[in-house]
């Protein structure tokens, strides 16, 4: 018993530092693709803040695919006049960024 209760809190350990690791390689991927001279995590910018984006999305099921495609080929109208332009970024690196948004753009 002892040995599985172990076994179990350490994959959660794993799990939760791979989580970690991943949104700081997604706030490292938002400088490196400039979305931070447009986007804020908590205030409106040219565009919006990540907290009204995962706001606007929570609990959509199809959020994390309609967001990879604006970060992608860009949008318009969707959040005001001023369009997102597209992005140079393969569709593991705008997904980790999405997912990143849509949690809250957390600092941990």
């Amino acid at each position: 018993m002892k040995r599985t209760t172990l076994l179990v809190a350490f994959a959660c350990a794993a799990v939760h530092a791979h989580a970690d690791t991943d949104f700081t390689r997604a706030r490292a991927l938002a400088g490196e693709h400039a979305c931070l001279g447009c986007h804020a995590v908590d205030k409106k910018l040219v565009g919006p803040a990540y907290h009204d984006v995962a706001a606007r999305y929570s609990g959509q099921s199809n959020a994390a695919a309609l967001l990879v495609k604006h970060v992608q080929q860009g949008s318009a109208g969707v959040w005001g006049n001023v369009p997102m332009p597209p992005n140079r970024i393969d569709a593991a690196d705008a997904r980790l960024l999405v997912n990143w948004v849509l949690a809250g753009a957390p600092d941990h």
